[in-house]
Protein backbone atom coordinates (compact mmCIF):
# COMPACT_ATOMS: atom_id res chain seq x y z
CA UNK A 1 0.00 0.00 0.00
CA UNK A 2 1.63 3.07 -0.98
CA UNK A 3 1.22 6.04 2.00
CA UNK A 4 1.14 9.57 1.83
CA UNK A 5 4.77 9.79 2.46
CA UNK A 6 5.13 7.76 -0.59
CA UNK A 7 3.49 9.87 -2.83
CA UNK A 8 5.38 12.82 -1.57
CA UNK A 9 8.54 11.12 -1.56
CA UNK A 10 8.53 10.58 -5.07
CA UNK A 11 8.22 14.23 -6.12
CA UNK A 12 10.96 15.07 -8.66
CA UNK A 13 13.17 17.57 -7.73
CA UNK A 14 12.86 19.96 -10.68
CA UNK A 15 16.30 20.95 -11.01
CA UNK A 16 18.10 17.63 -10.55
CA UNK A 17 15.63 15.21 -12.30
CA UNK A 18 17.01 12.08 -11.93
CA UNK A 19 16.15 12.99 -7.66
CA UNK A 20 13.56 12.49 -5.82
CA UNK A 21 12.54 15.01 -2.59
CA UNK A 22 13.61 12.02 -0.54
CA UNK A 23 17.01 10.55 -2.43
CA UNK A 24 17.59 14.39 -2.06
CA UNK A 25 17.19 14.84 1.03
CA UNK A 26 14.60 17.80 1.79
CA UNK A 27 11.57 16.03 3.06
CA UNK A 28 11.54 16.42 6.45
CA UNK A 29 8.08 15.13 7.48
CA UNK A 30 4.40 13.64 6.09
CA UNK A 31 1.56 14.43 8.99
CA UNK A 32 -1.76 13.63 8.64
CA UNK A 33 -4.35 15.00 11.05
CA UNK A 34 -8.04 14.17 9.87
CA UNK A 35 -8.36 15.10 6.23
CA UNK A 36 -5.60 17.86 6.26
CA UNK A 37 -2.15 17.12 5.33
CA UNK A 38 1.20 19.28 6.46
CA UNK A 39 4.12 18.16 4.78
CA UNK A 40 7.55 19.42 5.84
CA UNK A 41 10.46 20.48 3.76
CA UNK A 42 13.69 22.13 4.31
CA UNK A 43 15.28 23.86 0.72
CA UNK A 44 18.87 23.29 -0.20
CA UNK A 45 19.83 26.96 0.57
CA UNK A 46 17.31 29.65 1.61
CA UNK A 47 17.30 31.03 -1.88
CA UNK A 48 16.49 28.22 -3.61
CA UNK A 49 14.23 29.33 -6.84
CA UNK A 50 13.05 25.96 -7.30
CA UNK A 51 10.74 26.12 -3.95
CA UNK A 52 8.12 27.33 -5.47
CA UNK A 53 7.86 24.74 -7.80
CA UNK A 54 8.24 21.84 -5.21
CA UNK A 55 5.42 23.13 -2.81
CA UNK A 56 3.36 23.33 -6.29
CA UNK A 57 4.34 19.68 -7.33
CA UNK A 58 3.95 19.00 -3.59
CA UNK A 59 0.27 19.79 -3.82
CA UNK A 60 -0.39 18.39 -6.67
CA UNK A 61 0.57 15.44 -5.98
CA UNK A 62 -1.06 14.87 -3.05
CA UNK A 63 -4.67 16.37 -4.62
CA UNK A 64 -4.13 13.35 -7.75
CA UNK A 65 -3.94 10.94 -4.56
CA UNK A 66 -7.43 12.66 -2.88
CA UNK A 67 -6.21 14.80 -0.40
CA UNK A 68 -8.27 18.32 -0.59
CA UNK A 69 -6.11 20.07 2.41
CA UNK A 70 -2.87 20.34 1.80
CA UNK A 71 0.00 22.63 3.75
CA UNK A 72 3.67 22.76 2.73
CA UNK A 73 6.12 24.26 5.34
CA UNK A 74 9.60 25.06 5.23
CA UNK A 75 11.92 24.43 8.11
CA UNK A 76 15.72 26.18 8.05
CA UNK A 77 16.26 24.23 11.29
CA UNK A 78 18.07 21.70 10.52
CA UNK A 79 19.65 23.76 7.76
CA UNK A 80 20.17 21.12 4.90
CA UNK A 81 23.14 19.51 3.73
CA UNK A 82 24.61 17.91 0.86
CA UNK A 83 25.18 14.90 3.46
CA UNK A 84 21.31 14.44 3.37
CA UNK A 85 21.54 13.00 -0.10
CA UNK A 86 21.08 9.39 0.15
CA UNK A 87 23.28 7.14 -1.00
CA UNK A 88 21.06 6.17 -3.76
CA UNK A 89 20.61 9.46 -4.71
CA UNK A 90 24.09 10.31 -4.99
CA UNK A 91 24.32 6.81 -7.20
CA UNK A 92 21.69 8.17 -9.43
CA UNK A 93 23.35 11.51 -9.76
CA UNK A 94 26.17 9.67 -11.08
CA UNK A 95 24.34 7.71 -13.83
CA UNK A 96 23.25 10.73 -15.14
CA UNK A 97 26.15 12.30 -15.25
CA UNK A 98 26.24 14.45 -12.35
CA UNK A 99 28.93 14.15 -9.64
CA UNK A 100 27.81 13.74 -6.47
CA UNK A 101 29.31 16.04 -3.87
CA UNK A 102 31.37 14.39 -1.31
CA UNK A 103 31.21 14.13 1.89
CA UNK A 104 33.01 16.49 2.87
CA UNK A 105 32.69 20.57 2.53
CA UNK A 106 36.26 21.27 1.04
CA UNK A 107 36.81 18.76 -2.19
CA UNK A 108 39.87 19.67 -4.29
CA UNK A 109 38.69 17.58 -7.41
CA UNK A 110 35.26 16.05 -8.39
CA UNK A 111 35.70 12.05 -10.21
CA UNK A 112 34.49 12.17 -13.59
CA UNK A 113 30.94 10.56 -13.37
CA UNK A 114 31.05 9.30 -17.14
CA UNK A 115 34.96 7.31 -16.60
CA UNK A 116 35.25 7.85 -13.02
CA UNK A 117 38.87 9.53 -13.26
CA UNK A 118 39.83 11.74 -10.67
CA UNK A 119 42.26 14.12 -13.51
CA UNK A 120 39.21 16.88 -13.57
CA UNK A 121 39.00 20.58 -13.62
CA UNK A 122 36.85 23.33 -12.48
CA UNK A 123 35.67 25.32 -15.86
CA UNK A 124 33.40 27.67 -13.48
CA UNK A 125 31.74 27.78 -9.94
CA UNK A 126 28.75 28.04 -11.75
CA UNK A 127 26.73 25.67 -13.50
CA UNK A 128 23.56 24.97 -15.11
CA UNK A 129 22.07 25.96 -11.96
CA UNK A 130 23.00 27.32 -8.38
CA UNK A 131 24.02 24.53 -6.54
CA UNK A 132 26.08 23.04 -9.26
CA UNK A 133 29.24 24.15 -10.88
CA UNK A 134 31.16 23.16 -13.94
CA UNK A 135 33.79 20.62 -14.57
CA UNK A 136 35.92 19.17 -17.17
CA UNK A 137 37.47 15.52 -16.93
CA UNK A 138 41.09 16.06 -18.44
CA UNK A 139 40.82 12.02 -19.48
CA UNK A 140 37.70 11.53 -21.30
CA UNK A 141 37.76 15.41 -22.13
CA UNK A 142 33.70 15.50 -21.13
CA UNK A 143 32.40 18.39 -19.26
CA UNK A 144 30.03 17.63 -16.52
CA UNK A 145 27.67 19.05 -13.92
CA UNK A 146 28.52 18.88 -10.12
CA UNK A 147 26.30 19.42 -6.74
CA UNK A 148 28.33 21.95 -4.46
CA UNK A 149 29.06 20.31 -1.17
CA UNK A 150 27.24 22.49 1.44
Amino acid sequence: MVTLFDVVAAVKDPELRVLNLAELGILRDVAVDGDAVTVTITPTYSGCPAMDMIRADIESALHDAGVADVTVRTVLDPPWSTDMISDEGRSKLAAAGIAPPGRVLLQISMRCPRCGSPATEQLSRFGSTACKSLWRCTSCLEPFDAVKAI
